[in-house]
């Protein structure tokens, strides 16, 4: 059986080294003894320690870029629920190198940090994405940003579920949560106008939905 690639001894190094000592106690010099490479190795393929953590985040913000770009304007909102679930399918492929990195993400506070900009930077991705879709100009542009920020929620959502073993159906649960939100901002009133609600809680997302479509008519109905 031929040899792994340096990149993925050094992450699983990484790996286990940081479940055995912690983040902060473990060093480069570690991971490399443990993975079997320099150190020239290690820098060649990772910027810092952290990067370890996220080796595929270029990759999958790439990815994402390429699948809504691909799209024509009557496909966009297929893409936007296409490019999330390349995210999704990543994760669950990864398994328990996945839950190695929610565990450290919880527990050391530069790498929920790093965790956070990340999103960031994938609702970015999709924001820039709808509001050209919308039409690009200055009043479409917070809805592209709330759009976004949905899209993002329910995908979050879904995988923390499935991070936290609390569903062995992510796919199917991914597709309900997208369903939801997109119905949530495609659907107009008979005025013609479209609504948008963007909300904080702790519930879960299918619990939720129902007594906010029941708002959402509530309010359509006082016109």
């Amino acid at each position: 059986m031929p040899a792994k690639p340096a990149k993925d001894r050094l992450i699983d190094a990484a790996f286990a080294l940081f479940e055995e000592r912690g983040y902060d106690a473990t060093t480069v010099d570690d991971i490399t003894e443990r993975a079997g490479v320099g150190r020239t190795t290690f820098f060649r393929t990772f910027r810092s320690k952290d990067d370890v953590i996220f080796p595929d985040h270029d990759v999958l913000l790439r990815a994402i870029d390429t699948r809504l770009q691909g799209s024509t304007q009557q496909t966009a909102l297929v893409a936007v629920t296409e490019a999330a679930r390349l995210v999704l399918r990543h994760y669950l492929a990864e398994g328990d190198q996945a839950r190695a990195r929610y565990r450290l993400t919880r527990s050391v506070p530069a790498l929920r940090d790093r965790e956070i900009a990340g999103t960031q930077q994938y609702q970015r991705l999709f924001r820039e994405f709808l509001h050209n879709w919308l039409g690009g100009g200055q009043d479409t542009a917070l809805r592209a940003e709330l759009m976004a920020a949905a899209v993002v929620t329910a995908h979050n959502h879904v995988l923390r579920r499935w991070l936290r073993g609390l569903t062995r159906k992510p796919e199917d649960e991914f597709d309900a949560a997208m369903a939801g939100v997109l119905d949530l901002f495609t659907a107009a009133p008979e005025t013609g106008e479209s609504s948008i609600v963007v909300f904080q809680t702790g519930k879960d997302l299918g619990a939720v939905l129902p007594d906010l479509r029941r708002l959402l008519g509530s309010t359509e109905d006082r016109g």
